[in-house]
């Protein structure tokens, strides 16, 4: 399955749309490892469009604001860092059940530190 991403960048006046693949769908089926997938892809996503061209760099869930927002007939995921921020979906999941996922695997360390 391949996800939109809306990156915007601190500094700049627009936003442009990057993909993560390879989650498994649907996202109701999602596990812990696919929310993983997510927030990691969006991160790397943000990187790509502030050094395109580079080869990816580790990432750390750590530092950054994020919510699940109702949007259109599904969920968005949105996050925030100091470099800018980024929008995924809509996915057809249950905000609440997304949105613990969430938590739970933002309070898991994965042991990469950027």
């Amino acid at each position: 399955m391949t996800v939109s991403v809306d990156v915007w960048l601190r500094g700049n006046d627009f936003a442009t749309t990057e993909a993560i693949d390879g989650l498994r769908g649907p996202a109701a089926a999602w596990s812990d490892a696919d929310v993983r997938q997510l927030l990691e892809g969006m991160l790397r996503a943000m990187d790509r469009t502030k050094r395109p061209g580079a080869p990816n760099r580790p990432v750390s869930l750590r530092g950054l604001s994020w919510i699940v927002n109702p949007f259109e007939d599904g969920v968005v995921v949105a996050i925030e860092i100091t470099l800018g921020a980024a929008v995924a979906g809509p996915f057809q999941v249950d905000k609440s059940a997304l949105e613990t996922m969430i938590e739970r695997v933002l309070a898991t360390p994965n042991g990469t530190v950027h």
